[in-house]
């Protein structure tokens, strides 16, 4: 007989709701409750910025090259990881938009199209693709490469589709922003790998602190300034429910999609899981990120909420889906 507190956590680590997840919920009350505003909100501001710079130097650091040369093979595959995430996702966002405001207020949808541009995730698409028994070093690949054209193309996207909501309105200064602030920390990681690639590999769990620490700091920065902007008075119950009808179907859909099209070109099973995990997947650790460099500060609140959302929502599906590949593989 389990005591109540331990079915409790058996339940939250079924449905992938870990610390981290907590700890954002709680960065969205802390915001809600206490803003930051004032001297307090620039010197947060400036350290953010510093944040996400580390956040990127770390992610270059990481990478290996190795594995991202032992994944070229699958080109085809790779081909159609990016094309679910930079091609099917914006056109789906803007297919929903009929429905999408029907239900839910215009700054909701922006972050809809915002959500439709980014890369995929790493970590949880190749954790997920092993835990299903699928193709690992592609997934590798799949995930590392979507999110290194995502730094590239995820700008342009968002000038194109979310215009009013990028900063400045210009594709120019979106590339800019992004070229200064997060690719050239990236690529100074990647150059500097060989020289500390063997200390990043050792120390990665304390390293996973900086990441996520920088992403609770994006997290309460942004709902601050939009905390004290009105969030919650232009927010009505009603669209926070319609946003997570929104992003469960949106996910259904590239899902269901991913496995069609792997099945309809005939790859391996393998390959299926990494389309069907990588191509559905959008990454909480590089959104939040591009969101504070792309849009008004005050906007970002309800910029980055469909993104939470949908994170978690990705999280709790793909475990019972992986899960349910692994049972298979077993049979």
């Amino acid at each position: 007989m389990l005591h109540p507190i331990q079915s409790i956590s058996a339940v939250l680590r079924r449905l992938s709701i870990d610390t981290y997840t907590i700890l954002l919920l709680l960065m969205v009350l802390l915001a809600s409750l206490f803003p930051a505003h004032g001297v307090a909100s620039v010197a947060l501001g400036q350290l953010t910025t510093f944040a996400i710079g580390l956040l990127f130097f770390l992610h270059g650091a990481k990478l290996s090259r190795e594995a991202l040369v032992s994944g070229l093979t699958h080109w085809r595959l790779h081909l159609l990881v990016l094309a679910s995430t930079f091609v099917m996702f914006p056109l789906l966002g803007l297919a929903l938009k009929p429905v999408a405001l029907a239900v839910l207020t215009p700054e909701l949808y922006l972050g809809i199209l915002f959500l439709c541009t980014l890369p995929s995730t790493v970590q949880s698409s190749i954790a997920f693709t092993a835990m299903a028994r699928g193709n690992l070093a592609a997934a590798v690949c799949s995930a590392s490469a979507s999110n290194f054209v995502g730094i590239f193309l995820t700008p342009l996207l968002v000038s194109l589709l979310v215009v009013r909501g990028a900063a400045g309105g210009s594709p120019i200064d979106a590339i800019v922003s992004i070229v200064v602030q997060l690719l050239l920390p990236f690529l100074s990681g990647q150059l500097l790998r060989p020289r500390i690639g063997a200390w990043v590999d050792r120390h990665k769990p304390m390293l996973r602190w900086i990441d996520q620490g920088s992403i609770l700091l994006v997290v309460y920065t942004a709902f601050s300034a939009s905390v004290i902007e009105g969030l919650w008075q232009k927010l009505p119950a009603p669209a926070l429910a319609s946003l997570a009808v929104v992003c469960c179907v949106m996910l259904a859909i590239a899902l269901l999609l991913g496995t069609f099209i792997s099945r309809k070109l005939g790859f391996s099973r393998q390959d299926q899981i990494v389309i069907i995990f990588c191509g559905s997947k959008k990454s909480l650790a590089s959104g939040v990120p591009m969101a504070k460099v792309l849009f008004p500060h005050g906007a970002l609140g309800m910029i980055i909420l469909p993104l939470m959302l949908f994170h978690q929502i990705q999280l709790m599906v793909c475990a019972i889906l992986a899960q349910r590949y692994a049972s298979q593989a077993e049979q």
